[in-house]
């Protein structure tokens, strides 16, 4: 008997979970998602924060096609000279407020969390990590070192050592970051805690004592940059500026690719002793470059960042219910949370009866995950959010 795609989805790959989704996309096309029989379905998410302006934008498309005809792999990082990691780089410099930003891409966020944290530890020459609970920075072995949770760490210990883990939004725990402290990796937003805001005096004074006690601090935008809450970067909305940013997700329009940013005079660490003091093969692909650069181009061309607010203050009025505990939004980053994670798995499945595709987060497994592609509309935000209501309701009965 032939298999067929689904059979060996199972039987050849990796599996991370007894209990996959399993939706079968065979194209994607600005806001929707379309199955093997061509039903199309919304995509609520955006591939988790990367399609951030739809999938298979004409002009990304276009800047990927150009140039897999012109190059694709030809060197590692950083040793010839490619003019879309150039250009890319050129294009995120000119949107920081400072002028002596460089560009260090990578493969991914959290191979740009890597490199951040090995940065930090080489320019200061210090060993400790200050990150939070219930962050979310990646799943490699530094990444995993800092933030996340117990259920996550557990099995895979020991971990890299000094990483000192505090409480998120908590005044009283920034003592705890002194001269030893090498850097401290945030969040502007925790994303996978179910959309968690700080208070903006508290952001004022991490950085202030960051940089009492010359230490880094690093801002982990993989899902809240481009326009995800409603300018370029979050830390535009905190009125401070990281010493490191790191990027990823919607970096590439799509296609892999992640960014760790700092000044010249940091970045200059990773010259000398030793020489190549970070290296990657495929970072910066030039393909995923080309990628990223056109996607960014198309957000600055639109007004969409206008519109995020209003987009977010609809939901937040229209989802109410009973079974609704608290709406989170940061912009289009939103979570719904629920009385019980129960609830919020059964959501998942009647929305994807209901051609709606979402998710829950990874330490909010109660609150349902709405990051839909920016380009999204009111009116039909509006709708999803009946729909959400109309399944409680039946959920309830």
């Amino acid at each position: 008997m032939d298999l067929t795609d689904i059979d060996r989805f199972y039987r050849y790959l990796a599996q991370t979970s007894d209990a996959p989704v399993g939706f079968e996309a065979v194209k994607a096309e600005g806001l929707y998602m379309y199955d093997a029989q061509g039903k199309a379905y919304v995509d609520l998410i955006s591939g988790i924060a990367v399609a951030n302006i739809g999938h298979s934008h004409p002009k990304v498309v276009n800047a990927v096609k150009q140039q897999a005809e012109k190059y694709m792999h030809v060197m590692v990082y950083g040793e010839y000279v490619e003019s879309p990691q150039v250009q890319f780089a050129e294009l995120l410099c000119s949107l920081l407020p400072r002028q002596e930003e460089q560009v260090f891409f990578t493969n991914s966020g959290t191979e740009a969390v890597e490199a951040a944290l090995k940065l930090a530890k080489r320019f200061t020459g210090r060993s400790e990590v200050v990150s939070f609970a219930n962050s979310y920075h990646g799943s490699t072995m530094g990444a995993l070192s800092a933030g996340n949770t117990a259920e996550r760490k557990d099995a895979f210990r020991p971990l890299i050592p000094d990483n000192n883990i505090l409480p998120y939004n908590d005044m009283q725990a920034l003592e705890k970051i002194t001269s030893k402290t090498a850097c401290v990796l945030i969040e502007p937003i925790q994303a996978e805690a179910g959309v968690r805001i700080p208070d903006s005096k508290y952001i004022k004074a991490l950085f202030d004592i960051c940089k009492r006690m010359g230490v880094l601090l690093i801002a982990d935008e993989c899902q809240t940059a481009f326009g995800r809450t409603g300018t370029f970067f979050c830390f535009e909305q905190w009125d401070v500026v990281p010493d490191i940013l790191v990027l990823g997700k919607a970096l590439g329009g799509g296609m892999p690719l992640g960014a760790c940013i700092a000044p010249a005079a940091i970045m200059r660490s990773f010259m000398h002793d030793p020489v190549l003091g970070h290296l990657s093969t495929f970072g910066g692909h030039p393909v995923s470059c080309a990628a990223g650069k056109a996607a960014l181009e198309v957000l600055m061309e639109t007004q969409v960042m206008e519109s995020i607010p209003e987009k977010a203050r609809v939901c937040r009025e229209l989802l109410v219910h009973p079974a609704i505990v608290d709406v989170r939004a940061a912009g289009l980053l939103i979570a719904v949370e629920f009385t019980d994670a129960a609830i919020c798995l059964e959501m998942c499945r009647r929305l994807q009866k209901r051609n709606i595709l979402t998710d829950w987060f990874l330490f909010a497994p109660q609150c349902l995950r709405m990051a839909p592609p920016l380009t999204m509309g009111e009116d039909m935000l509006a709708e999803i959010c009946r729909v959400i209501a109309e399944e409680l309701n039946a959920i309830q009965q």
